[in-house]
């Protein structure tokens, strides 16, 4: 059985759909918007970058609140190597990055602070942007696709913190479809196990390995690197 929120394998198209070739990939999860779950969405994606077979992550937290990078302090596991740098550093630690043999680089942003974000755009291969189904977050996101299309780099939506139950979800995913950028066929369901593992310096995937929350950003992942859950 397919857990809530995590399509059927055939509705996996991957990030061949932007153009991507398979190797190290830079993701910059960015949106302009406060609450959006970009940190969350940021730590879950390089822990699974982690967890996929032999593959190395760095995630790197532009964030000056530097929450990624506090919870990486707090961690007992060393991976992923979590760095909290200044847009203008950026370049260099992904390059180091890249040297050290990683197969992905994530970008946490800070909402707010377009020259962070594009640097964080010109310097990715994928914007993710992350979006709750609500009506103040769906016109915010014209701002960071905005932002893509000037950094002249692929984007893609992904709805965050999606209620369990109702139709809203359907109803946001018509609506950012009018914006002419692909959308994730993983949701992410909102479920209180998102606050808790980070309180413990855990994703999810750690806290509670065979949730159905693990199984989204697992999936997530895998659609970005192109392949297909088994």
């Amino acid at each position: 059985m397919v857990p809530l929120g995590v399509p059927a394998p055939s509705a996996l198209t991957g990030a061949a759909a932007f153009g991507y070739v398979a190797g190290v990939i830079t993701i910059a999860v960015i949106s302009q918007k406060g609450g959006a779950g970009k940190t969350t969405l940021a730590i879950s994606l390089a822990v699974a970058a982690t967890r996929a077979g032999t593959e190395r992550c760095t995630l790197i937290d532009l964030d000056p609140q530097a929450s990624a990078a506090t919870w990486g302090d707090g961690r007992a596991e060393r991976a992923p190597d979590v760095i909290s740098a200044q847009a203008n550093r950026l370049e260099r630690h992904i390059e180091a990055a890249r040297k050290a043999g990683v197969a992905a680089v994530v970008v946490d942003t800070a909402p707010h602070s377009e020259s962070a974000a594009l640097a964080a755009a010109r310097a990715a291969d994928l914007i993710l942007i992350p979006c709750r189904p609500a009506i103040l977050d769906l016109h915010a996101i014209g701002t960071t696709i905005d932002l893509a299309r000037l950094a002249g780099t692929a984007a893609a939506v992904v709805l965050n913190a999606v209620p369990p139950r109702g139709s809203l979800a359907d109803e946001a995913a018509e609506a950012v479809l009018g914006y002419g950028v692909p959308l994730s066929p993983v949701r992410i369901t909102q479920r209180a196990a998102f606050v808790h593992c980070l309180t413990e310096g855990k994703a999810i995937q750690e806290f509670e390995p065979r949730g159905r929350g693990a199984a989204e950003i697992e999936a997530l992942y895998q659609w970005i690197r192109g392949s297909r859950p088994q």
